[in-house]
């Protein structure tokens, strides 16, 4: 639903929130997650009008991904609650921080079309592959007619189908973003013959203004038209990477939204430098505590005054 009676937004997030068991190897405990979930809290955090669509049981679980989220400026729309109950997602802590993951979870958001009108719409990991839920994202997607969607696949290969079911519906979402994120990992479980490099102009070519891979402690490979940037890691003591990647494409978000400016080498450059600031924050944590703006704002991160302006928001076409 858009139009007179629509609610705007500067952005919709559409996906999954679930409860983080963490298993690290000594004790267990439970923490709100989800990676669509981890995007709108790190854009409310920073002060965006932010509302997140999901599939969240009436149980205690679902009760504490809620508080989270609106403590963080995030509104739960209504439409994201059912008698199942919440999803989980056990991740077991590598000696280098790392996690590996086993998921317990439902995608079945509402598919009613809904009283609210964003700037971007935001979507990615199991939200976006999953059935019976997929078919209600595209059909939001199409609905909303957002004037930018963001897609971050966070591929969870032990909840999907075939290598060709999967790859196919990552590339029917991708030529409908404007900007996609994307792990080494998913680039190398998707295109498992191609560089990061030819990952980027593959997945570019299928319609992205703009396709950023995160590499770890490697940094990130941003490539649009023309250009390719590799911008590297901030160099702090890593707790645990739970969240980095999220923080990352929340940092992405609230600076393609800032205001208007072409895709320049520049301007990519600095969108890297600053999410990677950002992200390093949350790695320095433990568990997905992503920046505030006070954060943010004592981190010396680059601005974009110092390249004639303020960040990009690029149209898709």
């Amino acid at each position: 639903m858009t139009g007179a009676a629509a609610e705007s937004l500067d952005a919709l997030v559409i996906g999954e929130a679930l409860v983080d068991v963490v298993d690290d190897g000594m004790s267990t405990t439970e923490h709100p997650g989800g990676s669509p979930a981890n995007v709108a809290l790190g854009l409310g955090r920073r002060g965006l009008d932010v509302a997140l669509l999901t599939d969240l049981g009436r149980d205690a679980r679902g009760s504490r991904i809620v508080h989270r989220l609106e403590r963080s400026g995030v509104r739960v729309l209504t439409g994201s609650f059912s008698d199942r109950p919440t999803s989980t997602a056990t991740a077991t802590m590598r000696e280098d921080g790392s996690a590996s993951y086993l998921f317990d979870v439902q995608w079945n958001p509402g598919a009613a079309p809904l009283a609210v009108a964003p700037a971007l719409v935001h979507t990615g990991s199991i939200g976006a592959f999953l059935s019976p839920g997929r078919a209600t994202v595209l059909a939001h997607l199409d609905r909303l007619d957002a004037r930018l969607v963001t897609f971050d696949p966070n591929i969870r290969p032990a909840l999907l189908g075939t290598h060709a079911e999967t790859f196919a519906d990552f590339e029917e979402l991708a030529s409908r973003a404007d900007v996609v994120k994307m792990s080494d990992e998913d680039a190398e479980w998707l295109y498992p013959r191609l560089s990061p490099t030819e990952v980027g102009e593959r997945v570019r070519a299928l319609g992205p203004r703009l396709v950023v891979i995160t590499l770890g402690a490697d940094g990130a490979l941003l490539v649009a038209q023309g250009i390719a940037v590799s911008v590297a890691a901030s160099a702090v003591p890593v707790t645990d990477t739970i969240g980095a990647g999220d923080t990352y494409m929340s940092s992405l978000i609230a600076d393609l939204l800032a205001a208007d400016r072409p895709l320049d080498r520049s301007t990519i450059e600095v969108l890297g430098v600053r999410a990677a600031g950002a992200a390093a924050i949350t790695v320095s944590r433990a568990g997905a505590d992503l920046p505030w703006a006070t954060d943010l704002a004592t981190a010396a991160l680059p601005s974009f005054d110092a390249i004639g302006g303020r960040a990009p928001a690029v149209a898709h076409p």
